[in-house]
């Protein structure tokens, strides 16, 4: 049957978001012999295209993602990256790198027949946001970041050690599920226990690593419902989190698999383009020097400092402000 496109409701709500909304089609994509991905669309079926791009690596994609868009407007596509959410094989790490997760948004892309599209990334997202833009920049109209997270050894080793500072106690159960100390080469241990023989030993760390950062991730514990990243104990739910264990162990071993500096080394590829960057002040996952350091070298770009917000999208002042950035940018992404 042809798409159909809801014109009901075009208000977000007191949290900025727009209203839920169903997707009017979605499937899969057989990207290799090992991985095929789920991909949907929702909003206006001839409206400007929109491509979100998850975090993690790993973290998959949700309904409420839909919600940082003008459903009159925009095109959205979500897809789960390879190895999370509703692709498979789930927490799949084999043929797993940063190139083939950029094929992968080009296969994507040339399947639904879009010319060009704006980017939304966060976290993780925001990283393969600008990988994806510097390989293919005549396919984007522009960019949405949130969370900036460049990969850098400095990032890693935040996650790993800095965070103590201010989640004391989280860390200890994190450095305390591997029998490390705090001091300790915790990814190392991490990876030893997550791709060892023991299973059950590699299912616990590899949720204890996603319960790790979860921990962290809010300005406010009492938010952690309302970010979708709540620890759960449905079978699916603990499934997610250990994919998102393994695969964030995979990249993070892997450095991003890409060349250190690499992203504000090849900026010059999309400075033309705009860019907005939303950033929580409190954001302990992916501190706000790196968002700073990105928007000096993208001059033309914007940055706002959400000021009473962590890392999460989902907290009030960071989806008040993306919505408003996809809305500004309506006219870079025109019908």
């Amino acid at each position: 049957m042809p798409n159909q496109l809801i014109e009901t409701i075009t208000k977000p709500d007191q949290a900025g978001l727009y209203p839920d909304i169903a997707p009017f089609r979605s499937g899969t994509l057989p990207v290799s012999n090992l991985h095929t991905l789920y991909w949907e669309e929702s909003g206006n079926p001839q409206g400007a295209p929109v491509l979100f791009l998850h975090g993690g690596p790993g973290a998959g994609s949700n309904p409420r993602q839909r919600r940082f868009f003008d459903p009159q407007h925009y095109r959205i596509v979500l897809f789960d990256q390879r190895g999370a959410g509703r692709s498979t094989p789930l927490g799949e790490c084999r043929d797993n790198t940063l190139p083939l997760l950029i094929d992968d948004i080009e296969a994507l892309r040339q399947a639904l027949g879009i010319d060009k599209w704006l980017i939304f990334g966060g976290s993780w997202g925001s990283t393969l946001a600008l990988a994806y833009g510097q390989a293919h920049p005549q396919r984007c109209s522009g960019f949405v970041l949130r969370g900036v997270f460049l990969c850098s050894p400095a990032e890693l080793d935040w996650f790993l050690y800095g965070m103590r500072n201010f989640f004391p106690q989280a860390h200890a159960r994190f450095a305390r599920q591997v029998g490390a100390t705090p001091e300790e080469d915790l990814l190392a241990a991490y990876y030893a226990h997550v791709f060892g023989p023991d299973a059950q030993a590699a299912a616990l760390a590899a949720r204890a690593w996603a319960q790790y950062e979860a921990a962290c991730i809010q300005l406010l514990p009492a938010a952690a419902e309302a970010s979708g990243k709540a620890t759960a104990d449905t079978p699916a739910e603990v499934a997610r989190d250990i994919a998102l264990g393994q695969l964030e162990l995979h990249y993070f071993q892997n450095r991003g698999f890409m060349e250190e500096g690499q992203l504000l080394r090849d900026m010059h590829r999309i400075l033309h383009l705009p860019a907005f960057i939303v950033q929580g002040r409190y954001d302990m996952v992916c501190p706000p020097v790196t968002a700073w350091r990105l928007h000096q070298a993208w001059p033309g770009s914007e940055l706002c400092i959400v000021p009473d917000a962590g890392h999460s999208a989902f907290e009030p002042g960071i989806s008040r402000a993306l919505v408003a950035a996809t809305d500004r940018l309506r006219s870079a992404a025109p019908r």
